[in-house]
């Protein structure tokens, strides 16, 4: 069976954390079965995990050239780990991938977590072996289960998180081949050669977006939120509404722009949209030195993470939207729910949190393919690295005692918001000739296709006493 992913994202890109990756240079049954159980339970809702069997590893690193595996017992490997899935408790068995890279032969075992943990295995492969443990993921172990842990793990049983449940009132036919083959060829899958042409039940099978038997195969929600045209119909409010009120809350002027579709599609298209339309750069020319200060009214690093973020990790069972609110002097990004009560509120005050365990296990999974996450933690410092790096004030990450919402605020760089006070307080007849073409010569980004037609995003330049300000 073929991987939705190519072995190349696993080996090379960095993007798998290391607690989901455990690479083995030979056949170890024992140490297998227990990470297989492992990453079936899933302790932390990050989607399981993958054994590669036939690559050394040193440091937590994959060593490469892999080490391979006998050609002749890769039939034998496939019948053992199946035999192992009869010794979980309930019964687990994971995707079995043989495949050849740098003309070595591995085998992959794709555990994604179980939908009725917790799993528990025999302590050893003994004959009389009558003690079963659970097992979970500390870092980059496989280890026991005891105490505190143990008691957390059962009480997980039963619960599934909500983008890998069954969704019972859609069928096959609302999860459309031609998404799913774009985003097979966009990550490089091996499965992408053979989707046109592949049973389909059973290319939704190798990807894990479907579940049941045969004659009552269901999407999961993972399938419709990416694979499906409209996924709000099935999840009210799974949108991203981008409002912007020039004037102020207060104000009588506001206008909104709504997103919808495919999430990871939804996403971009509003990313693209506040690139062009909200990030300028402003350009300060000083007499003293020849070096001009440069810097963006809003880092869009850090609004691209905040975005990003929200959508990971909402709640698409919540009749609410992601919101943009744009207002003359912030932007602030809502989200609903707020984050996981492992998460101190004071530890959101001082900026640096991380959650125990993730919402939404299954679309963190399939951002990190797709490069618009890395789900390891760093989207608060990578926001922080880009507001110093821009040189904004920090922002602010808000929620409530109840946990009902997530808001990040990002305030406007102060000398882009000088600026414009500036050239605003300008007489109107003068603000034109303030816009000298020959005054601008650098645009901040490139040009981005926005709602059907090309806009492109503009450039302060300010020097001396006088304000200019051009478009490329």
């Amino acid at each position: 069976m073929q991987l939705p992913f190519s072995i190349e994202y696993l080996l090379t890109s960095g993007r798998v954390e290391s607690e989901r990756l455990e690479f083995k240079a030979g056949w170890n049954p024992k140490a297998v079965l227990h990470t297989l159980c492992a990453f079936a339970n899933d302790f932390h809702n990050l989607g399981g995990g993958y054994v590669v069997l036939g690559v050394e590893s040193r440091h937590g690193r994959p060593v490469l050239p892999p080490t391979g595996l006998p050609p002749d017992s890769i039939d034998r490997i496939q019948r053992e780990v199946l035999r192992l899935g009869y010794l979980v408790r309930p019964t687990y068995h994971p995707v079995v991938a043989p495949c050849v890279f740098q003309e070595r032969h591995m085998v992959v075992l794709w555990a994604p977590g179980g939908q009725t943990r917790p799993y528990k295995a025999p302590v050893s492969l003994a004959k009389d072996c009558r003690e079963y443990a659970f097992y979970m993921r500390k870092g980059a172990s496989t280890v026991r289960a005891r105490d505190q842990d143990e008691r957390e793990l059962l009480s997980l049983t039963a619960t599934v998180p909500f983008d890998d449940r069954i969704r019972h009132d859609a069928s096959l036919d609302d999860l459309d081949l031609a998404l799913i083959r774009d985003f097979l060829k966009e990550v490089g899958s091996d499965l992408y050669p053979d989707s046109a042409r592949m049973d389909f039940p059973q290319l939704c099978r190798q990807m894990n977006i479907v579940s049941g038997p045969d004659e009552f195969l269901r999407p999961l929600n993972i399938g419709l939120l990416l694979f499906n045209p409209r996924p709000d119909k099935f999840f009210p409010y799974t949108q991203i509404d981008v409002v912007q009120f020039p004037e102020g809350r207060g104000g009588d002027r506001f206008s909104e722009k709504i997103f919808r579709g495919p999430i990871h599609r939804m996403v971009r298209d509003a990313l693209a949209y506040l690139r062009a339309t909200l990030i300028e750069e402003t350009v300060i020319k000083h007499p003293d030195r020849a070096e001009a200060e440069r810097f963006y009214n809003y880092p869009f690093q850090a609004i691209e993470e905040a975005l990003v973020n929200a959508i990971y990790h909402r709640g698409y069972d919540i009749r609410e939207p992601a919101e943009v609110q744009v207002l003359p002097d912030r932007v602030i990004i809502t989200s609903q729910p707020g984050p996981d009560r492992s998460i101190r509120l004071a530890d959101l005050r001082k900026d640096h949190f991380v959650s125990r365990r993730y919402r939404n296990r299954r679309i963190g999974e399939f951002l990190k393919e797709l490069g618009l996450t890395e789900g390891r933690g760093t989207g608060i410092p990578k926001i922080m690295r880009a507001i110093r790096r821009n040189g904004s004030p920090r922002p602010k990450f808000a929620t409530d005692s109840d946990r009902t919402y997530f808001a990040a605020t990002f305030r406007i760089h102060p000398k882009a918001r000088g600026a414009m006070r500036q050239l605003e307080a300008l007489p109107p007849n003068t603000r034109r000739g303030a816009l000298a073409p020959e005054a601008g010569t650098k645009s901040a980004l490139s040009r981005h296709q926005v709602a059907g037609g090309e806009r492109q995003a503009r450039s302060r330049q300010w020097g001396g006493s006088g304000a200019a300000r051009a478009s490329q």
